[in-house]
């Protein structure tokens, strides 16, 4: 569960950059009044990645100026690592020298502190002072941040249901005389002649068939071919189960083994980081893998004017035996923000989050006839000055509520790279996640230690460790935590439906 936390908040940097804050918000007749209270507030979050126009800072910039403008706060940010996010978040916890607000991404931090006392209860404050809060994330969203029937945080949501689908290049299938792939034993077919028959024609051998990156992260199509996902829990005989102790995900493993053993898998794939998988598709190296959404405007775009013979097409979704397929879905809640326990300011907190929802088109789109203009009726970008202000997510990410409308007419505005096209894809082959609940307990107790186990799956499918090991793992796993976040897990699967649903931390 941790590796999949943060692989999705890798992912969303990513996306952010690429797509430019594409998550659009929707327009309100509620936005917040400028409150005048000269309020100092201190908060803690995630600067993304970003980086800021020259004489720029998380506390000094037009977007945050623009927030205490309008809302008449004064607004003290402090931006710890993303390397390190949630280390320094548990010194900061420890350290007795609380801020006003802290942005965190994983549920299992969350639902530990919460369960401590460390947060104050916000139902009171967000009746009085967070009236489009209210209105624009769903009641059963704010079920799910609830402890002994409270809300504890005020979520950012996901517009996107899943992230990864197939892209290969097409010139290579024409040139080797190859159609697109749909079973597995196709797309068997296909990383062997992208590996071993010289797709790209230059007489060297030097191309890659499939390339992951590090702890299996882009690998989810082959795992859905065989009916798993790692790190998700679906449904056997009445009771979930954790994909990753499936026995359909010793086959997966066993077909991805198979692949590595032949040459066809990338040697490297245990060392990639995002940026090695990019420049591998970038350079031209790489014929098949699985895409992020918004990867056609990255390192596939970054590909084709490089050489301009190359061709990307989206394929099926590899199919297995019994017709599965699909990829891991997203969970409806991004991020939490919460506010320490013994916060003076906390009133103001809820007003700065209840402007930024707001405030969708300074905030999401950036300034209108500055980043962005209408013209026909349609929406159409600078995307200069789009890049020079991606560091706006910072703060508008805090609070993030889908628009389904808007969020298409932006994705088309940032050009023809059919990111819409590779969401309506993916969100038709998205394998549900069956546990959507609070981190249980046992979760936050073991997680730790049940993370570190994973490492195997790696080794098998390098051939360090034989097929069989995975049974050894299975044993390891619930040994050593696993039967007890399965007993609580399926304690919540049998109530999740009671009325109201009044303690959601507890399920």
């Amino acid at each position: 569960m941790k590796r999949k936390t943060r692989l999705l908040s890798i992912i969303f940097v990513t996306a952010f950059f690429i797509s430019g804050c594409g998550l659009i918000g929707s327009p309100s007749d509620k936005r917040s009044p400028t409150i005048h209270n000269s309020q100092t507030i201190s908060i803690v979050i995630s600067n993304l990645g970003m980086t800021f126009p020259s004489g720029m800072d998380e506390n000094d910039n037009r977007y945050l100026n623009y927030i205490e403008e309008e809302t008449g706060l004064e607004i003290k940010v402090t931006t710890p690592p993303t390397e390190v996010y949630n280390e320094k978040l548990d010194v900061i916890m420890s350290s007795g020298n609380l801020p006003d607000m802290i942005h965190v991404y994983e549920p299992v931090w969350f639902g530990n502190y919460a369960k401590q006392g460390a947060f104050m209860p916000l139902d009171d404050l967000i009746d009085r002072y967070g009236p489009n809060l209210k209105e624009k994330i769903p009641a059963e969203i704010w079920d799910r941040v609830r402890y002994g029937g409270k809300i504890y945080a005020v979520p950012s949501l996901n517009e996107v249901s899943g992230v990864e689908l197939v892209y290969a290049r097409k010139d290579w299938l024409d040139r080797l005389g190859i159609k697109p792939p749909v079973t597995l034993d196709e797309y068997y077919e296909v990383i062997r002649a992208f590996t071993q028959d010289d797709p790209d024609g230059n007489g060297i051998d030097d191309t890659i068939g499939l390339t992951f990156t590090a702890n299996l992260g882009r690998s989810s199509p082959f795992f859905g071919a065989f009916g798993t996902q790692i790190n998700s829990w679906f449904e056997r005989n009445g009771k979930l189960v954790n994909g990753n102790i499936l026995p359909e995900t010793k086959e997966a493993l066993a077909y991805l083994a198979k692949l590595y053993k032949e040459g066809l898998l990338d040697r490297e794939f245990p060392l990639n980081l995002q940026n090695n998988l990019y420049e591998k598709i970038k350079n031209g190296t790489v014929g098949l893998f699985s895409a992020a959404w918004y990867d056609t405007r990255g390192p596939i775009a970054d590909n084709m004017k490089k050489d301009p013979n190359a061709q990307w097409i989206a394929l099926e979704y590899p199919t297995g035996q019994n017709g599965l397929k699909g990829v891991y879905d997203k969970d409806i809640i991004r991020g939490y923000n919460v506010i320490p326990a013994g916060s003076k300011n906390a009133k103001s907190v809820i007003q700065m989050l209840d402007f930024i929802v707001s405030d969708y088109k300074n905030l999401k789109l950036g300034f209108q006839n500055e980043i962005w203009h209408l013209e026909n009726g349609k929406m159409v970008t600078n995307f200069e000055k789009h890049d020079e202000h991606l560091y706006r997510g910072i703060y508008q990410s805090l609070v993030d509520v889908p628009d389904p409308v808007l969020f298409r007419e932006r994705l088309d505005s940032l050009g023809d790279f059919q990111l819409y096209t590779n969401l309506e894809m993916i969100k038709k082959n998205v394998i549900k996640n069956k546990f959507y609940g609070i981190p249980t307990p046992a979760m936050s107790k073991y997680d730790k230690k049940l993370d570190g186990l994973q490492d195997i799956f790696t080794r098998i499918i390098m051939g360090i460790e034989p097929i069989d090991s995975f049974d050894t793992f299975v044993e390891r796993w619930k040994q050593e935590g696993g039967d007890e976040i399965t007993k609580e897990v399926n304690e919540w699967y049998r109530t999740r439906g009671r009325a109201g649903l009044e303690d959601g931390l507890d399920e």
